[in-house]
């Protein structure tokens, strides 16, 4: 950890402005945007110090939206989703305006509601080259996308994989009332004699955890 310069001290924990909220070392907060008409930024605070005159600054490690990353936005990335990024700064603890919580993909995806200050991570970003950590993630489906945690996808009860509604020739509302599912390649290679009460009807859901499937 940087040593705290002259005049200036370490602080536990800052509450934000005009709200009895407490921020502490560690915690996610959303930080004023230069231009207002923008989303709030996303930040980790890593260190919180007050100077001579008690004003508190904050380092913090920032969070990219995809749409602020050199690859831009892409079909699979959730509209909660962030990056971890290696950018860091130093700005007024006045520009926090509030908390919110980033969850570990994992965690998100089993989240019974999604608040509007609930985001999720799964990848680390270089800001400056627009590298991602990991660099490969598993696909799903025929049109061997990585998972979106906003989209519903029902599961093959032969290959075990994921499938967009869409992918199959289905709606929405189609794949939320089955009470199975086969793929078509799984259900041409099916038995015809195959009973359909063999199936659970918990068979559409949401992945719960990425299998170890194929990596693109």
């Amino acid at each position: 950890m940087a040593k705290t310069k002259p005049g200036r001290k370490d602080l536990d924990s800052y509450t934000i402005k005009g709200t009895n909220k407490v921020v502490r070392v560690g915690d996610c907060v959303l930080m004023r945007p230069a231009e207002s008409e923008k989303p709030p930024y996303v930040a980790r605070v890593e260190k919180i110090e007050a100077d001579h005159r008690n004003n508190v600054r904050v380092r913090v490690r920032w969070y990219y939206r995809p749409e602020e990353s050199i690859g831009g936005r892409r079909l699979f990335h959730g509209a909660k989703e962030l990056f971890l990024s290696d950018h860091y700064d130093v700005q007024s603890a006045h520009t926090i305006e509030g908390k919110c919580v980033v969850h570990s993909f994992k965690n998100y995806t089993k989240l019974e509601n999604v608040g509007a200050e609930d985001y999720f991570c799964r990848f680390e970003y270089k800001a400056a080259t627009g590298a991602f950590t990991p660099d490969r993630v598993a696909v799903y489906c025929k049109c061997e996308m990585p998972y979106n945690p906003d989209d519903l996808m029902v599961q093959c009860e032969g290959c075990k994989d994921w499938f967009h509604p869409s992918c199959m020739g289905m709606t929405i509302e189609q794949a939320k009332k089955l009470d199975h599912f086969l793929c078509s390649d799984c259900d041409s290679e099916n038995d015809a004699s195959r009973s359909i009460n063999g199936f659970p009807a918990s068979s559409v859901s949401e992945p719960k955890a990425e299998p170890k499937r194929r990596k693109r």
